[in-house]
């Protein structure tokens, strides 16, 4: 039986809690070590684990260095502005990486992440827990077995009421935005994982509402390289009360992804296919670790790849440029285009044809 792999975990927020439930029990991998820059956090998570503490990401590289725990990974659960920094840092000592989404906050830092990674010969990629669903693991077999035809429509919604005025998730110079970077990372991971790469994305931001210098709302639309339109729904503000947070339609059917069931039906039948339970957080979190893991030791393939990180960023990035640049057209205020061939039947059509 192959031995856990040993990781390191940076950061004791929020979300490494979550992380620390997946790590308890866990055969694949086992926690060895912990960092945070407050110290009694993470003594308080190095004593649950009977692990190492220490204060900063390189304290604890020095202690590898010097013969201290051994290290295979880490997983850096710290804010996005950190993200380069702490995985360069280990990348460079030869440390596996799985980080946080959003995986960093530029393109131009993403592609020095992964090419350091190239140049060590480690494993670096971005943690995004939605990828690692069971029932949406379920629905891509779904799509990709053809039995809904042609896919025309992805929808995506992930929007909750959160008072976001004393988070870092608000604070653009940490942060790199509000809700279209937080949470519109994984939907655009998702898109990408359903429809393959995105062509065209135009994003519309919407009332704020909390006094945030950042976006609380805001909608995306994507045109996928096949064609195929997508439209993803985001906020802190409002909670749109949805049953379901993936719709994909096909020519030849539906397949539904909820928070507590997920179901299929195809468009010859009136009877929906019930094939899963639903979102479930610490299988998530536990599937993402034990993929890392197995990818470590050889056994399988990364779910994400480096590839996949880089081309979210990108995506996120060409959303925000669309909020900046991409002007509203105005209904009824511009001029008429006489170039536009006629409608069938109107007197211009009818002239044009005369002429002709």
């Amino acid at each position: 039986m192959n031995k856990p792999v040993k990781f390191a975990l940076i950061g004791t927020g929020g979300i490494a809690q979550s992380y620390a439930q997946a790590f308890e029990a866990n055969p694949n991998a086992q926690l060895v070590a912990v960092c945070d820059v407050r110290a009694d956090a993470a003594k308080a998570m190095a004593d649950r684990f009977a692990c190492a503490a220490f204060v900063t990401p390189d304290a604890l590289a020095a202690a590898l260095c010097a013969e201290g725990p051994a290290v295979d990974a880490v997983l850096i659960c710290t804010p996005p502005d950190t993200h380069e920094e702490i995985a360069t840092l280990f990348l460079r000592r030869g440390v596996h990486v799985l980080c946080e989404k959003p995986f960093t906050l530029t393109p131009a830092s993403a592609r020095r992440m992964t090419d350091e990674a190239r140049q060590a010969g480690v494993l670096l990629t971005m943690a995004s827990k939605f990828r690692y669903v069971e029932d949406v693991v379920k629905a891509k077999s779904i799509v990709t077995s053809g039995i809904l035809g042609e896919i025309i429509l992805f929808e995506n919604a992930f929007t909750a009421r959160v008072d976001m005025s004393g988070r870092w998730n608000a604070n653009p110079s940490v942060s790199g935005g509000g809700v279209l970077i937080d949470n519109g990372t994984h939907s655009v991971d998702l898109m990408r994982y359903f429809l393959g790469p995105l062509a065209e994305v135009h994003c519309v931001e919407g009332k704020r509402t909390q006094g945030l210098s950042v976006e609380d709302t805001a909608r995306i639309f994507v045109r996928s390289a096949a064609g195929v339109m997508g439209s993803v729904d985001l906020s802190w503000s409002i909670n749109k009360e949805l049953d379901w947070y993936l719709n994909i339609h096909g020519s030849h059917g539906t397949v539904l992804v909820g928070w507590k069931e997920s179901k299929y039906r195809q468009a010859n039948s009136r009877d929906w296919v019930v094939f899963g339970k639903g979102y479930h957080k610490l299988q998530a979190f536990r599937s993402e670790i034990d993929n890392f893991a197995r990818a470590i030791r050889g056994e399988e393939q990364l779910l994400i790849t480096w590839e996949d990180a880089i081309a979210s960023v990108d995506v996120i990035e060409a959303a925000y440029r669309s909020l900046r640049e991409s002007p509203w057209t105005g209904v009824g205020l511009r001029a008429p285009d006489l170039t536009r061939t006629p409608p069938p039947g109107s007197r211009k059509e009818r002239e044009a044809s005369h002429a002709g």
